[in-house]
């Protein structure tokens, strides 16, 4: 039975390792499905699942009036606004520059609207962590590595340039509803909302999809193809499902900024993988940016609080 710290670091490890390996389920099913359609349905069934878990286990509650526009914008901002333009911008950008923008701000965005928000005070150690991760990530993504082409001439003009604003926006967005949902997971399980969140949010992605993106109705026929079709299960069950769960209980009991930090461990296991699965070269400079990114993400977890032991724990 993992308890304390111990707890925490556990399900921080977990979270690395499935949103590590969501890229891969993001882009099977991008290049066969409308994006929004892909990311609604699949946060919307995730939802659903996630809220009849909920109610099964006893962890339905009832929503206070006041914190009804609060759930509300947390579901929009950390799953409408974060994955609609993320997986829309992930067309027109390469894998590794998409890691860069969305991995790199993360942190910062969270660290940012946590300190306006009031829920985490500023340290040096905190400032030095990110600031690790940031560099290792460039390191390790930087243009022109052997993981990605080298970019062309008019790689940040046009839809490029669109595309790369989209996933940067979705740090943003990620973070500030992040730090939002905080105190509602001290009054609410984390099940509940996580499923509220995970629902509503892909409602209206869904309906924003329907509404505006070409092709969507005519992909509701489910014609994807197997590939696109296992992405999209690997992201309900493990991208949603434990992952975006696992994420709120992290968030709740050690606060965003170190929360966040899963961004700098994330991109070694995608590394890893690709080296694994698709014989992709590791260099010295990659050797040397995951340790750096590592080292930040160790001293943004070293000294998080243990989980709490109330009744809200699940």
């Amino acid at each position: 039975m993992f308890t304390g710290v111990n707890k925490n670091q556990l399900r921080f490890l977990i979270l690395c390792i499935i949103w590590g390996s969501t890229w891969i389920g993001t882009k099977a099913g991008i290049q066969a499905v409308p994006p929004l359609l892909f990311a609604g349905t699949r946060f919307t069934a995730a939802g659903v699942l996630l809220l009849l878990y909920a109610w099964a286990s006893g962890n339905i509650v009832g929503l206070k009036l006041r914190d009804c526009i609060r759930i509300t914008a947390v579901s929009v901002l950390m799953i409408t606004l974060c994955y609609g333009p993320l997986f829309w911008g992930m067309q027109y950008i390469n894998s590794g520059t998409a890691a860069v923008l969305e991995m790199s701000l993360t942190p910062i965005a969270l660290l940012v609207f946590a300190l306006l928000l009031r829920e985490e005070t500023l340290n040096g150690r905190r400032i030095f962590a990110i600031a690790l991760g940031v560099t290792g990530l460039i390191v390790l993504f930087w243009p022109g590595s052997p993981r990605e082409a080298p970019p062309s001439p008019d790689a940040f003009t046009g839809a490029s340039l669109w595309g790369g604003l989209a996933v940067a926006s979705a740090a943003f967005t990620y973070g500030y509803g992040s730090v939002l949902a905080r105190p509602l997971l001290r009054t609410y399980p984390a099940l509940f909302v996580a499923g509220v969140t995970t629902s509503v949010g892909g409602i209206v992605l869904l309906a924003a999809a329907l509404a505006l993106e070409a092709g969507a109705v005519s992909a509701l026929s489910g014609d994807w193809g197997i590939i696109a079709w296992l992405g999209w299960l690997f992201l309900v069950i493990f991208g949603s499902l434990i992952g975006y769960t696992t994420f709120m209980r992290l968030l709740r009991d050690i606060g965003a900024s170190r929360a966040g930090s899963y961004a700098f461990v994330s991109p070694v296991i995608a590394v890893a993988l690709g080296a694994a699965v698709f014989a992709e070269q590791i260099t010295v400079m990659d050797v040397i940016g995951i340790i750096v990114m590592l080292s930040g993400a160790y001293l943004a977890m070293s000294g998080a609080p243990a989980p709490g032991h109330a009744a809200l724990e699940s």
